[in-house]
């Protein structure tokens, strides 16, 4: 996604080289042609989809049962692929093909909504972005920490319990985001989503083979039609962590925070609401795929016991080479997926910052350095200076809240009604002038109103397990 700032001054050196060309090097709204089609924005969905998120679906399944925890699934990704359907609709203003563009989620609200609600719209999806990057940070963290273990467990069979620290994988991890933080925009990720996405497919896998051999090893199917056992947990807590549950698999398919950014990538004919549709149905129904087989196979092979993260939880200890190299995939797609979330907040910074102080050459000015072989990169000191300050921010929080499952369920809950129900239903009422109390408006109402229960009970759930989490951890003291 470019900051206007940037097409501005590419536009300006552009238009001299090539006013003939028109419309062969720019879009309608004066930026450079766009080249994304149906596969960049399938990449760009399922990098961020396909997350650590899928992890966590085998104890999610876990806690619902064989009947609730896939009918719940299916459930979310269904209002999940309408709802971002309808989002869709809402990236031109007025015209699905010629109509004004909206470049960002909270320009689609500004337009068709406007007032308190855009601020509103603003502050739930920065927040929400900036909760994933802490979630992914601590992620890498413990898969990093599992290769470390598991080749440890190998060496000493299983005699040393190896607990090591977390922080200086933590760290590790914000130095790679802070160097990969300096790519200007959406519009050159999509090398980095290609090969995130390609990860992803790769730790699912694994996850599913190792969870299939487990059923067979086993010689049974685990797992109870209700899920976890009261006994095993108390009815206090078999509430909470059902609650809870719901949140982790509302996670697993948040993408619509960012479904504008990836939509303003899109080349038009045909209109980009059509391709964006395609894109979404095309990653809801792969993901749900692996969804089902990774959360189910997991829960099938552990049952009551499904680890919180399968591949980490050490549910799974040989072969050891695998999860190694499942949980080295897991590293590398959570580097790409930060900075795919992380997109959005980084341009809107840099587009107040330059609205606001328009005549500052430390926010404005690009220093061309050349590179052999390559074009010159646009170092630019303000973004360097606060994407680094951002990555500093996330990496510091991740190290005082190093419990992760807890975390993602929050997120899910609190981003999931606002930004994947509320406001793309809103905007699509307002945009296609549907009239109040008609059938239609009613049944769009039912469907937010009801997912805002959901995500009430989700956040509640997630709540009561941060509560649980912070009596016993210890700020930068934590080992596993």
């Amino acid at each position: 996604m470019n900051t206007s700032l940037r097409n501005h001054q590419v536009f300006d050196i552009s238009i001299e080289t090539h006013q003939q060309g028109g419309s062969r090097w720019f879009d309608d709204d004066g930026r450079l042609k766009r080249t994304g089609t149906v596969w960049t924005a399938s990449a760009h969905i399922i990098t961020a989809v396909i997350g650590s998120g899928v992890l966590s679906l085998a104890w999610a399944i876990g806690q619902l049962g064989w009947i609730a925890g896939p009918a719940v699934m299916l459930l979310f990704s269904f209002v999940t692929c309408y709802t971002s359907t309808l989002l869709s609709a809402c990236y031109r203003s007025g015209d699905p093909i010629t109509g004004k563009r909206n470049y960002t989620y909270m320009d689609a609200v500004r337009s068709n909504l406007g007032g308190v609600k855009v601020k509103i719209c603003g502050f739930v999806q920065y927040l929400n972005l900036f909760g994933v990057a802490i979630g992914y940070t601590i992620a890498s963290s413990i898969s990093m920490m599992a290769i470390k273990r598991s080749n440890c467990f190998h060496k000493s069979g299983g005699q040393d319990p190896c607990h090591m620290n977390a922080y200086p994988y933590m760290i590790g991890f914000g130095i790679a985001e802070i160097l990969l933080s300096q790519i200007p925009g959406f519009d050159q990720l999509h090398w980095l989503s290609l090969v995130a996405a390609v990860m992803s497919f790769t730790y699912s896998s694994i996850g599913l083979g190792l969870g299939i051999g487990k059923v067979i090893e086993n010689g049974k199917i685990s797992g109870s039609l209700t899920g976890i056992s009261i006994g095993t947990v108390t009815q206090t807590q078999k509430i909470w962590k059902s609650f809870q549950a719901l949140g982790d698999i509302a996670f697993a398919y948040s993408f619509s925070m960012i479904l504008v950014e990836i939509q303003d990538t899109i080349k038009a004919p045909p209109s980009e609401a059509k391709t964006m549709k395609k894109a979404t149905l095309i990653s809801v129904v792969v993901t749900t795929l692996f969804y089902m087989f990774c959360g189910c196979f997991g829960y099938a092979a552990f049952g009551d016991l499904s680890p919180g993260n399968l591949l980490t939880g050490f549910g799974f200890y040989n072969p050891y080479w695998l999860l190694d190299i499942a949980n080295a995939a897991i590293v590398i797609h959570l580097v790409g997926a930060y900075q795919v979330y992380c997109q959005p907040l980084y341009a809107f910074i840099e587009k107040e910052a330059a609205q606001r102080f328009p005549d500052s050459e430390f926010i404005t000015k690009d220093i061309k350095i050349p590179i052999p072989g390559f074009r010159p990169y646009n170092l630019n000191l303000f973004r360097m200076i606060w994407r680094t300050l951002f990555v500093v921010l996330t990496t510091v929080i991740s190290m005082l809240l190093p419990f992760f499952n807890d975390i993602v369920g929050l997120l899910g809950a609190l981003g999931f009604w606002p930004l994947t129900v509320y406001f793309p239903v809103e905007m699509y009422i307002s945009q296609k002038k549907i009239s109040k109390w008609s059938t239609r408006w009613l049944c769009l109402q039912i469907l937010s109103v009801a997912c805002l229960i959901i995500t009430i009970a989700a956040a509640a759930g997630s709540i009561a397990g941060v509560l649980d989490d912070v009596k016993t951890i210890k700020p930068f003291q934590t080992s596993y």
